[in-house]
């Protein structure tokens, strides 16, 4: 008895060390029982990949699915949580996202607690974040299947006969879009798009653009984002008023900037979007 007993608690305490996607070494004890998400789009993806008992703590803003995240304790924002929520959860893994979640919050969490940081920023970066779950969370088959699955729905999204010149819009007063070196401007291009607004003069990734610049851009489409700015029908008018001849249309947010699981969603109501807009441009 003694003996499995001290052999249990050599492999409670065994140690991995994984370089996360910043560059930083993590070290985790394995197996890892208790996760922290600080990240919408991959605490969605951890449930999906039936993680839902080791997950203990999420942050508000994660919102899928619905019915478990609810049932999770809630640690504050994604940049303005509470650390002695996080304390108290006594978590074997952080996971974060370059994006979402400031530096300065990382280190402060990596002080006490393992914190792998992912990054994000296009298709590849998306499935390889799937892997990486897989592996850090000994789920390596579920996240292989996951990852199958999103390559087969991407695949399939229907070819344009020419990209559709578009400008994605994520703000009003003042306008500001995406450009260059963004998840979203990723999906455009896969989508058939072309993100004129990419290589924006201001050199930001999400550039303030004018009415007078919108009208200057050629336009196939303005896409109106559901979030972070909540446009709807009454901002449709404001730009069909700016922009006559464009195809204004009001898009899921989500589908384009959640990364993970969502992406398996997302994939058909590209595809339906896509043949849309290119009906409306013949």
């Amino acid at each position: 008895m003694h003996m499995r007993e001290s052999r249990d608690k050599i492999v409670d305490e065994a140690l991995d060390e994984v370089v996360d996607d910043v560059g930083r070494t993590v070290t985790l004890k394995r197996p890892v029982r208790r996760i922290l998400s600080l990240c919408p789009s991959i605490t969605e993806t951890l449930f999906a990949l039936g993680l839902d008992e080791q997950i203990v703590g999420v942050t508000r803003y994660c919102l899928h699915p619905a019915d478990k995240v609810r049932q999770k304790p809630d640690i504050g924002g994604t940049k303005k949580f509470r650390h002695e929520d996080v304390n108290s959860l006594e978590p074997d893994l952080i996971i974060a996202e370059k994006e979402e979640n400031r530096p300065e919050d990382v280190e402060a969490l990596a002080a006490r607690f393992p914190v792998y940081v992912a990054d994000v920023v296009d298709y590849p970066s998306a499935l390889k974040m799937i892997a990486d779950l897989g592996a850090l969370c000994d789920c390596a088959a579920a996240a292989e299947k996951m990852t199958a699955d999103i390559q087969s729905r991407f695949q399939a999204l229907p070819k344009l006969a020419r990209a559709l010149r578009v400008a994605y819009m994520i703000w009003r007063k003042p306008y500001m879009c995406v450009a260059a070196d963004t998840y979203i401007d990723d999906m455009l291009s896969r989508c058939g798009f072309a993100n004129v607004f990419r290589r924006h003069a201001c050199g930001s990734r999400y550039p303030e653009v004018t009415s007078q610049e919108l009208r200057d851009a050629n336009l196939d489409a303005v896409l109106l984002s559901s979030e972070p700015f909540p446009f709807t029908e009454k901002h449709t008018d404001e730009f069909a008023q700016m922009l006559p001849d464009v195809a204004i249309r009001l898009v899921d947010g989500e589908a384009f900037s959640w990364y993970g699981v969502r992406m398996s969603y997302a994939a058909a109501y590209l595809g339906e979007l896509v043949t849309e807009l290119e009906e409306t441009r013949r």
